[in-house]
């Protein structure tokens, strides 16, 4: 599209141009070409960023010969035209200029992302002075216009390049040149024109708001509209996208490191006016926030940086969370830089809590723990070892001293106390990873109470040592002891708040099971110095969810709690839930745990009501059942010897209680074997109990000096099928499950104790019960232990004379069963076992007795 100059051919055109100057000869032929290709190109199936690319090389080039060239009026000045000439030079110079504009118009035709080029020419521009200023926005406005008046034509346009050219063109409406002004001016009108089409619908609503002002038509339009800062910064930011109005802040923010200091001041002064009026609407906050960081850290001039720290101010107006975040994501210990954007930060009181509230946010983390899912690694750190908790307690020391605060941090202090006590548990078990590091958490806590009011406090958890304590590379539970117990002690006033969010927190459940023990010794403390034993209901419910949460600290902690309220269990409501949680807590794989449950229990039930007691001792008596073949020998004693003394304490109640009994009388008959003493002991007190509340004459066999531990399976055996043989068959199950144990004392003790009942109780049996015993002893045979070995032989001949017996017809069964109920039985000892009083090491062997050749005789009339 070459404009040729009016009254003459292209012939005659051309032959002027040999004698015109050689430099606009040769930007003529250059710019023709140049065109070509930009035009071929734009033509192409090339790729659209290669396309681009291309293309604004080829401009950047055109722009820097057209621009360069002298005006005709300043070729004729310095004396390098003649009169004769003027005319074609200027009629030359003008088509150069038209190529030029022709070139950029159909570019923007197909495509408004090329508006972009014209940023770029601006850029150009600044950067060699040399180039004629105002012909280049001329070029720019023209352009401009166009455009604006093309998208009108489309319901919908997308021009993402406006948001850095209106940068641009804002700082040249206050150059000093008034011709630029007012060109870049004009150039601002139609690109706010063509922002406000593409922005149609956001607009429509703040007509509807009244906030949004008109832009004048072009023909209203007068340039010193767009000379006002205010004015541009109001109409900027109500025309622009929210993505575009953010290119312009980015823009500006990046004027302010320019080498000029009248144009980083002028891109201040807009940038701060815009954020003012429209920060809601810029995105991308983060990436500025670390602009700014990096500016800062590159000392720019004092004068910048308030403007930057300023920006950083309007940002976390509207956008505190994500500014805190990208200042808690810098290397601890923070630098100058985070100090001071903290501080801008947090300068204006109505966004204090907003501040706190995103701090506090971060402390939920903990220290070096990677997120588990990907919303938590884009809300928490980049960084995989997840320092930002600790650059929160550091953010905490800055921020808490602050005037403006202290209203705030009054309203948050229960949770910024709790937030400290966790973060010091996790930067104490943290100790060795950030050695050298201050332990900002410790430092944070003592800064808060001073700021709170609580000097007092303070004083004392130093005079108790207690801040030292907390430095320790191993952290107990003591030091959260003495902060509740000093506050406490010291009657700080915001208890009531603290109380209220501690049970908030118990009730929501902590992120963590170890916030759990803390909080449950911190709410411990605050309910022993305000209520009496019992707590209230909804307090008590929290420690009786407490017995079996996965924490065993936590666990011990609840029990601990509620074995102290033994004197008034009468007088809570729900006392039947409370014990049965503690019989769950008899599940936990934690040995400590299940001890102290059985500890807890014993105590209350030594005060409970016989009413309520009675209605749950068959549930508690089978809850010790399984405890009593526990791994641990401290359990096992404390189980059996807790059954005994059930049993005794329901002395009144033996026939709700008979069938666990029985049922438990086979571990405490196979313990009495156990290797350790206490174990030993608590299996005679507790048998010595059953057989007196069962009325049978067997308790002298307990006694140490006559004790022999087949004698008491021999009259245990006759005893049960005398009056409870319908048990024989569910204790010779209960039995087999004791053969396969690890522990020989009681492989060799189950041997002998299932060929009694065996003997005894043989024609109750059937073939596949028996079947199934066969199977059971049969791996003994080969035991690594001789006397296992010996027993198992005998017990398998027992075994198959009671096979022999066994008869397919059911009356005679039935018949059998009938005569052996009144047969009068004469059996000697099977095995003649006796272990060894070494209970060290165990029994070790059969060993023949005096008493070999005693006989046993039973007469069923005699029991009578």
């Amino acid at each position: 599209m070459t404009i040729i100059p009016p009254g003459g051919g292209i012939e005659e055109f051309l032959g002027t141009l040999e004698h015109t100057a050689p430099r606009l000869w040769d930007a003529y032929i250059s710019i023709l070409s140049h065109q070509a290709m930009i035009l071929s190109i734009n033509s192409s199936f090339v790729d659209p960023l290669l396309q681009f690319e291309t293309q604004l090389e080829l401009i950047q080039s055109s722009f820097k010969m057209v621009f360069a060239i002298p005006s005709p009026e300043e070729m004729k000045e310095a004396g390098t035209s003649t009169e004769d000439d003027e005319e074609d030079l200027k009629n030359l110079y003008c088509t150069i200029l038209h190529i030029f504009e022709n070139i950029l118009l159909i570019l923007v035709s197909k495509d408004l992302y090329k508006l972009h080029i014209l940023k770029e020419m601006i850029v150009w521009m600044s950067e060699d002075s040399s180039y004629l200023q105002e012909k280049v926005l001329v070029t720019i406005s023209k352009v401009l216009s166009f455009a604006a008046k093309k998208v009108k034509r489309y319901p919908s346009v997308d021009a993402p390049c406006l948001g850095l050219l209106a940068a641009e063109l804002s700082l040249l409406c206050f150059h000093m040149d008034p011709s630029i002004t007012r060109q870049a001016s004009l150039g601002m009108h139609h690109l706010l024109s063509i922002a406000q089409h593409q922005n149609a619908d956001s607009i429509k609503n703040e007509i509807e708001s009244h906030s949004f002002l008109p832009l004048p038509s072009d023909t209203e339009f007068l340039p010193n509209i767009l000379q006002d800062k205010i004015n541009i910064a109001q109409r900027v930011g109500q025309a622009l996208l929210p993505s575009l109005l953010t290119d312009f802040v980015w823009s500006l923010l990046m004027k302010l490191s320019a080498p000029s200091l009248t144009t980083a001041n002028e891109a201040a002064a807009i940038l701060n006016l815009t954020l003012e009026y429209h920060v809601y609407k810029v995105v991308m906050v983060s990436k500025i926030v670390d602009t700014i960081y990096t500016q800062l850290c590159e000392k720019s001039p004092h004068q910048m940086q308030d403007s930057m720290l300023r920006v950083v101010t309007l940002l976390t107006r509207t956008s505190p969370r994500k500014v805190i975040f990208q200042l808690m994501d810098y290397l601890i210990p923070a630098d100058n830089a985070v100090i001071l954007m903290l501080q801008a930060a947090g300068s204006e009181p109505h966004v204090a809590p907003h501040v706190l509230k995103t701090i506090l946010l971060i402390l939920k983390g903990k220290p070096g723990e990677k997120p588990g899912n990907q919303m938590e690694r884009r809300r928490f750190s980049i960084d995989t070892s997840n320092m930002m908790p600790v650059a929160a307690s550091h953010a905490l020391c800055t921020l808490l001293p602050v005037g403006s605060y202290k209203k705030v941090v009054a309203q948050f202090f229960p949770e910024l106390l709790m937030a400290l006590m966790f973060q010091l548990f996790y930067s104490s078990d943290m100790r060795l990873v950030t050695e050298g590091r201050h332990f900002y958490a410790r430092d944070a806590l003592r800064i808060l109470l001073n700021c709170s009011g609580l000097q007092e406090v303070e004083t004392a958890l130093k005079t108790k040592n207690c801040w030292d304590e907390f430095s320790h590379e191993l952290f107990d539970h003591h030091g959260v002891y003495l902060v509740a117990r000093t506050l406490i002690d010291c009657n700080f006033p915001q208890y009531p708040e603290t109380l209220q969010y501690l049970y908030k927190l118990s009730v929501e459940g902590p992120r963590r099971s170890e916030d759990s023990v803390i909080t449950v010794i911190f709410l411990t403390e605050l309910l022993n110095s305000f209520f009496k034993d019992p707590f209230p209901e909804e307090f008590l419910v929290l420690f009786r969810n407490w017995v079996n949460d996965s924490n065993p600290a936590v666990s011990k902690l609840s029990l601990q709690k509620i074995a102290s309220m033994a004197p008034v269990i009468n007088q809570i409501e729900n006392v039947c839930s409370l014990l049965l949680s503690i019989l769950n807590a008899f599940l936990s794989k934690d040995k400590t745990v299940v001890t102290q449950a059985l500890l807890t229990l014993r105590r209350l039930l030594g005060k409970l009501d016989k009413v309520t007691y009675s209605s749950l001792c068959t549930r508690i008596a089978s809850s010790y059942c399984p405890l009593m073949d526990h791994s641990n020998g401290g359990i096992r004693s404390m189980a059996i010897r807790h059954f005994g003394e059930l049993i005794k304490d329901m002395n009144q109640y033996t026939w709700m209680l008979n069938p666990v009994v029985l049922k438990g009388l086979v571990p405490l008959i196979l313990f009495l074997e156990d290797t350790e003493i206490r174990v030993v002991s608590a299996c005679k007190y507790t048998l010595a109990t059953c057989v007196s509340e069962l009325k049978w004459s067997m308790t002298f066999l307990f006694n140490d000096q006559c004790y022999n531990f087949e004698q008491v399976v021999l009259n245990f055996c006759n005893n049960l099928l005398i009056y409870h043989g319908n048990y024989i068959t569910d204790l010779i199950a209960d039995t087999l499950g004791f053969l396969g144990s690890s522990h020989a004392y009681l492989r060799r003790a189950s041997v002998i104790l299932i060929g009694y009942l065996a003997t005894l109780g043989g024609h109750l049996l059937l073939k596949d019960e028996l079947q199934v015993m066969f199977e059971a002893i049969e791996p003994l045979h080969r035991d690594k232990d001789p006397v296992i070995r010996e027993l198992a032989e005998t017990t398998y001949k027992l075994f198959k004379k009671v096979a022999h017996k066994l008869t397919s017809s059911n009356i005679k069964q039935s018949c059998q069963k009938m005569f052996n109920f009144i047969y009068i039985k004469k059996l000697k000892l099977l095995y003649n076992y006796n272990g060894t009083n070494n209970l060290t090491h165990g029994p070790t062997g059969i060993k023949e007795t005096r008493k070999k050749k005693r006989s046993i005789y039973i007469n069923y009339e005699d029991i009578w």
